[in-house]
């Protein structure tokens, strides 16, 4: 595919509707002077390296190639081709470059060898998955089975995979399985919240640091970047990262080499990159709240999961594993947990704005007080009255009281609803009221006056 100014460039998989389908570029470079006349190899990382050491991606044996000669790096605008202080440079169409976008067909001169580029594209087409589950993610509905599918042929390339969605919606179970049908799935995955980190240690927390590099730093460590050589990094909550740290993060991805704080030796690592993110990050990079650069660099592929309350006819399935995996881990020698059809239609009735977070949760509250009580099914009053009573309550408002002015009377309802969408907050973010007043766009220690005002724990 070829954008508007000639460079090569792809589109990365737009699956808010759950229908759009992954066109991944691909791009083949031919070298057509020298000993290796002839010779092809396919550009199918995000960096591909050039150059006369063994350890690069294409090999060239040639006097005029320096060890390390250039790299082309792959991101959602296209291929861009970057020299690497080689001795005798990198020509582009017989233009000496630094760093430019690669164009369809376009000649590359490493060194006095000549290097041809060969475009194509390679679609992934959201054809839904044969199967009701990807690792650990569980769905039924065509919009799960077409991620599925996606994931399924996605998960063993090595293309950068961005997650959104809202809070809760599986974004880590999925990123957990694809690194787990990935060729990476021996080596190490590690996650980093990137919004439950201060942002005093964000900085060592991905890339390390030396013995006296701040205060407290009393021993060397490695960071999330060094640890996971080999494998995967999988970056949740990217959209959190501060502004002033992103330049160093793109830095990494794009040479896959950093230095420890404090520390002057250059590490370099072989990964894959997973992130996620609940925030709209186009729409950030827009409002000049992410770089969209390491936007670029982050989306390669770009997959959305939906929201539980989109995907109703997934609640039952869902139900019924999470009950197994909980209720494995809190019997002892009692016979499996039932799920009733009462319960079940319950459950398929609440919107479920904490998603499948929020359905974990009821279900393992259900299943501990269900137990004590003696039951060997899940207990219809068991479950949280928000669940139980939520359409209700939206159809039939508390009454009216007689005798109060209008103005008494929407404070009522102004009070009622304080207690209710605090709660509700509160429960989304597991009680961390820094992260809930982040999405609220509240003031944190506002957010905790009134969590202590109607008796919540924040």
């Amino acid at each position: 595919m070829t954008s508007a100014d000639g460079t090569l460039s792809h589109r990365t998989a737009h699956a808010r509707d759950g229908r759009g389908g992954v066109e991944l570029a691909r791009c083949a470079l031919v070298v057509l002077t020298g000993q290796q006349r002839g010779v092809e190899r396919v550009i199918d990382t995000d960096i591909f390296r050039i150059g006369k050491s063994p350890d690069n991606d294409l090999v060239l044996s040639d006097d005029t190639v320096s060890r390390a000669h250039c790299e082309i790096l792959r991101d959602q605008r296209g291929f861009l081709v970057r020299d690497l202080a080689s001795t005798n440079g990198t020509l582009l169409e017989g233009a000496e470059i630094r760093e430019a976008y690669l164009a369809p067909g376009s000649t590359l001169s490493v060194g006095k060898v000549e290097l041809k580029l060969r475009p194509y594209s390679e679609r992934f087409e959201p054809m839904p998955s044969e199967r009701e589950s990807f690792g650990d993610a569980v769905g039924r509905s065509l919009r799960m089975r077409e991620l599925f599918g996606l994931c399924e042929r996605l998960a063993p390339t090595d293309a950068s995979v961005l997650l959104g969605g809202e809070t809760g919606t599986g974004k880590d179970v999925l990123a957990r399985a694809i690194h787990q049908r990935s060729p990476r799935a021996k080596g190490p995955l590690i996650v980093v919240d990137c919004g439950a980190v201060s942002s005093a240690l964000i900085e060592s927390e991905l890339f390390g640091h030396e013995k006296g590099a701040f205060t407290g730093a009393v021993a060397q460590r490695a960071g999330a970047f060094e640890l996971a050589h080999g494998g995967t990094v999988f970056l949740d909550e990217v959209g959190e990262l501060p502004l002033d740290l992103q330049p160093k993060l793109l830095r990494v991805l794009e040479t896959r080499a950093f230095r420890r704080l404090g520390g002057s030796k250059e590490l370099r690592v072989d990964i894959r990159i997973i992130a996620a993110s609940k925030r709209n990050l186009s729409a950030e990079v827009e409002r000049g709240k992410f770089r969209e650069d390491l936007f670029f660099r982050l989306s390669v592929v770009q997959l959305e999961l939906p929201p539980l309350r989109e995907r109703r006819e997934d609640i039952p399935l869902l139900a019924r594993h999470l009950l197994g995996k909980i209720d494995e881990k809190s019997r002892i020698g009692s016979e499996p947990m039932q799920l009733g059809r009462d319960v079940l239609d319950v459950l398929a009735s609440h919107d479920w704005p904490g998603n499948v977070r929020e359905l974990r949760n009821v279900i393992e509250r259900a299943v501990y007080l269900s137990r004590a009580a003696g039951h060997g099914s899940l207990m219809l009053h068991a479950l949280p009255v928000g669940a139980r009573r939520a359409d209700a309550q939206r159809a039939e408002p508390s009454d009216f009281e007689p005798g109060l002015s209008y103005r008494e009377q929407r404070a009522r309802f102004e009070e009622e609803f304080e207690k209710r969408y605090v709660q509700w907050l509160l429960e989304r973010h597991e009680n961390n009221v820094s992260a809930a007043a982040r999405e609220a766009d509240m003031d944190r220690k506002y957010l905790h006056k009134l969590a202590k005002k109607h008796g919540f724990k924040g």
